[in-house]
């Protein structure tokens, strides 16, 4: 049955493919809220007394695939921005060590990246700096203290392995990717059918919004791509798969 008068209550599951490429790069399958709107301008030659409306026309079709989503991904995250995958980073570590016995020297865990080490007195975080050299995990403090003695000690270390950095230059620009999307329509007659969407070229915009919060829903991050004309003018598909 043809023109079946149906409705949606499902988001859409989406597959993101490199547009030059053809691979498979995404499979977003845990969006809340899926979105498509097209866009079009209209304009108007106008004529006669009153200065009517005469002709109409239309140009400018565009669009947007918007996604709403609780949870993300490194590749979401490298989607959006464009930026390159790495396998290891620099961060900091901040710990509450005693010194040795011998009030002048404290073992660190690991070896910290040279010139990044700074020590505080415990109750003294961040205040006045206690002087000292690095050799590995040894520091030495050139001004002893008591035995056990807490401080707070701040280092640069290099982690590796089981890491993921998306790295975003100010050069980094999203890829443009093909949409093929999936879910259901439910007709009046109670019968679910597929239904698809394929946006030919999507551009990522590069606006992301990444919140980080200890109350209230977790928190979410919005999508949105311009639609884009293909080589051969396509912009978006709508497919009603009738079973």
């Amino acid at each position: 049955m043809t023109n079946q008068n149906m409705a949606n209550r499902e988001v859409c599951d989406l597959i993101f493919v490199d547009y030059a490429t053809k691979k498979p790069f995404l499979n977003l399958d845990f969006a809340n809220v899926t979105t498509t709107e097209l866009t079009g301008e209209s304009v108007f030659a106008f004529g006669g007394k009153g200065h009517p409306k005469r002709v109409q026309f239309s140009g400018e079709r565009s669009g947007t695939l918007t996604i709403e989503t609780q949870i993300q991904s490194v590749k979401l995250w490298q989607l959006i921005t464009g930026g390159e995958l790495k396998s290891s980073a620099e961060i900091v570590a901040r710990k509450e060590k005693a010194v040795n016995a011998d009030g002048v020297t404290i073992t660190l865990d690991e070896t910290p990246i040279s010139g990044t080490v700074f020590v505080y007195a415990a109750d003294d975080d961040c205040g006045s700096e206690l002087k000292c050299t690095v050799s590995n995990q040894t520091v030495t403090l050139t001004d002893a203290l008591d035995a056990d003695s807490k401080v707070i000690v701040y280092y640069m270390k290099e982690v590796s392995g089981n890491v993921q950095r998306i790295n975003i230059k100010s050069t980094s620009f999203p890829k443009n990717f093909t949409v093929y999307g999936d879910t259901i329509m439910k007709t009046e007659n109670d019968e679910v059918l597929p239904y698809r969407i394929v946006a030919a070229k999507c551009a990522p915009q590069t606006t992301m919004s990444l919140s980080y919060t200890n109350n209230g829903e977790p928190g979410a991050i919005t999508i949105t791509c311009d639609l884009l004309a293909d080589d051969e003018d396509n912009i978006l598909d709508l497919i009603l798969i009738e079973e």
